[in-house]
């Protein structure tokens, strides 16, 4: 005689995710470990990394800026080292391996995506190491002329003389020339003065040196000189050379303007000429009567326009 055993009961699987044992083991355990170690490691890190970056920054003689940046990307890897610890910690590491294939697509698509906006953040990057210029120095591009205003990690933004804001990708500023004329502690500057031809060019010589002595601003060491640089229709050249301390815009447009009218004056007093080129429109002009049209005629043979550059 055949005994049949009736099948075995299972327990369905709805019934297993909501056992309490399976709960605490599968789903609360994890989750504590997971935010313990989370917690832990990001504490540790902000402790120990960030105030070494920070350290290492000043040592090395870097400006606020690059600490800030230096601080801010300590701050983000302490993040990622935290979360894949914690990931590991609490035995998720297929998710660290799944997240990690899925990150380097989506980095590589954002990648193909964004390289203007890449190139710009590596190149604030460059700029905020290298210095070629600081916040608040005077720079020229092109036809971008003005004061740094703000250093970003994709922008520089320039505030122009005439009080604009110019927004310049840091691309631009990094790969291309640039003049930062307050770089140095002095800054030399030239202006040409014409004279005639019939005055004396060691007079005006002399007159030229000592207003330039007179002048707040400009430096005795280096000395101002003077050099004969053109021989115009109308006048000698004489271009000044003189060096100015602690350079800005507003000093070099005080201390040129200052040394221009001060010569001028002086020049004035002392009978120099200043001369300018004109023109001059020769001839004769003959009126005729009836039906003969209005003519205007030229006498002697004369060309009718004659310039004339010594006064």
């Amino acid at each position: 005689m055949v005994v049949q055993t009736p099948p075995a009961q299972t327990m369905p699987l709805q019934n297993n995710l909501f056992n309490p044992q399976t709960i605490l083991s599968d789903f609360i355990i994890p989750a504590a470990i997971f935010i313990v170690t989370l917690i832990g490691v990001y504490l540790l890190g902000r402790t120990i990394l960030i105030p070494l970056v920070s350290r290492v920054l000043d040592r090395q003689g870097h400006d606020p800026s690059v600490k800030s940046l230096g601080e801010n990307i300590a701050g983000i890897a302490v993040w990622l080292i935290a979360i894949a610890v914690a990931f590991t910690v609490a035995g998720f590491g297929s998710v660290i391996a799944a997240f990690g294939v899925f990150a380097g697509a989506i980095a590589l698509a954002v990648g193909f995506a964004a390289q203007d906006i890449l190139s710009n953040f590596v190149a604030g990057i460059f700029i905020l190491k290298d210095k070629p210029f600081q916040v608040g120095d005077w720079v020229e591009q092109g036809d971008i002329v003005g004061r740094v205003e703000d250093i970003d990690l994709r922008v520089t933004r320039i505030r122009t003389f005439d009080n604009e804001r110019i927004t310049v990708p840091n691309s631009e500023l990094a790969n291309n020339p640039l003049t930062n004329p307050v770089a140095y502690d002095t800054l030399r500057q030239k202006f040409v003065f014409g004279i005639g031809y019939e005055d004396d060019i060691d007079h005006a010589k002399d007159v030229i040196l000592e207003e330039a002595e007179k002048i707040d601003g400009i430096r005795s060491d280096p000395p101002t000189s003077i050099r004969v640089t053109e021989l115009a229709d109308s006048y000698v050249g004489l271009q000044s050379r003189f060096w100015i301390g602690e350079p800005s815009r507003s000093d070099l447009v005080r201390v040129q303007s200052d040394f221009v009218q001060a010569v001028k004056e002086r020049f004035d007093a002392e009978g120099i000429d200043m001369p300018y080129p004109y023109r001059q429109l020769t001839g004769d002009l003959t009126l005729r009567t009836g039906d003969e049209p209005l003519s205007t005629a030229l006498q002697d043979g004369g060309s009718g326009l004659e310039e004339q550059g010594d006064r």
